[in-house]
């Protein structure tokens, strides 16, 4: 499988980057992007200027605020982020069609086989941050290698702006000097085991047996042994090869209000089939995705005998789907809306899905 070209791109910074190129008065200084500390107050992302304060995504609006006194707090608008995004996508499809998201600003690229006949992965990543760059006014770091695994940490070894390749020779000596919380898989629980099994980098965690990996790590043990040796074969899992397809929001303030709620999932719903005709899906099984206030998250589902694509008709589900849950009475952070189980493609010519009554 080393004969594989695989691109990860990530963009630099993306919200904070996306206001700093709308807004003049934004360049160069310190910009959070996220809820006020009146609201819930957690940062979504922030430049690089505020980085160097010690600030980044997930941190209390409070706290970066404290961190950085003079940084800018910007409310995110992810029309302009989605908009950023699909420009981005429109360059990446220019090379190949293997394309696996991971969020609106990184994606996974096969090239081994592209729509530009290019042999080398490392001239089509320097292509596609060019024209990113021209199209958008944005910097995208892009990371090249045989596998995922090292392409994604690539990526991020010379941010930002950064282009790094990785191939099958240089890849052991890369790996070795990893620090383990960079391995896919290592949180910060597992991160902590590591370190009091005295592993802390991918030399020493290549060191460890199979046998020992297992015994103390389970199942994931293969995983970390294959990882330390280079050895990844997991595919880039295409929009059309999707088992799913689904929005989901988080939103600056908990939502309480039915009103509110029902407007938000039927954007959703209508966002979904965007997507689905944009790749000519239909599915049968319909869920809602819900993550209330206190973060204990629940999905409700639902399979229907003809599959289906059109946004009203998927409303209609959700809605019925929605009586199952403790909306209106308890505050809700995340809506989600998705559509699985893929049918027959959907005819052009034929009648629409009609909306439930």
């Amino acid at each position: 499988m080393n004969d594989r070209k695989i691109i990860h791109i990530d963009m630099d910074a993306f919200y904070a980057s996306v206001e700093q190129r709308d807004n003049p008065e934004l360049r160069g200084k310190p910009v959070i992007v996220g809820g006020t500390p009146q609201q819930r107050g957690v940062v979504a992302a922030c430049s690089y200027e505020a980085r160097k304060f010690g600030i980044h995504s997930a941190m209390a609006s409070a706290t970066a605020l404290r961190l950085c006194q003079q940084a800018v707090l910007v409310t995110p608008d992810f029309s302009k982020y989605k908009k950023a995004s699909g420009q981005i996508h429109e360059i990446f499809h220019e090379y190949t069609n293997m394309i696996e998201p991971l969020s609106l600003d990184e994606a996974y690229l096969d090239v081994t086989e592209n729509n530009a006949g290019i042999k080398s992965a490392t001239q089509i990543a320097k292509e596609i941050k060019e024209k990113i760059y021209e199209k958008t006014r944005l910097t995208a770091s892009a990371g090249v290698s045989y596998c995922k695994f090292l392409a994604k940490i690539a990526s991020g070894y010379k941010k930002p702006d950064g282009l790094t390749v990785v191939t099958p020779e240089k890849a052991l000596r890369f790996i070795e000097n990893l620090p383990i919380g960079s391995f896919h898989g290592v949180g910060k629980v597992t991160e902590k085991k590591m370190f009091s099994l005295g592993i802390k980098n991918g030399l020493e965690l290549r060191i460890k047996s199979l046998d020992f990996l297992e015994e103390h790590f389970g199942k994931s043990g293969a995983w970390f042994y294959d990882l330390a040796r280079g050895v990844d074969d997991s595919p880039v899992i295409s929009i059309q090869d999707r088992k799913s397809m689904g929005r989901e929001e988080t939103y600056p303030e908990d939502i309480l209000e039915m009103d509110k709620i029902k407007n938000y999932l039927e954007q959703l719903c209508f966002d979904v089939e965007k997507d689905l005709r944009s790749e000519g899906l239909k599915g049968r099984t319909i869920t809602l995705k819900i993550k209330y206030l206190d973060f204990k998250q629940i999905t409700r589902s639902i399979t229907i005998e003809k599959a289906v694509q059109s946004g009203a008709t998927i409303y209609g589900r959700i809605l019925k789907l929605l009586d199952n849950t403790l909306a209106g009475k308890k505050k809700i952070r995340l809506l989600g809306v998705s559509v699985h189980n893929f049918g027959d493609a959907p005819d052009k010519k034929g009648q629409l899905d009609l909306p439930l009554k």
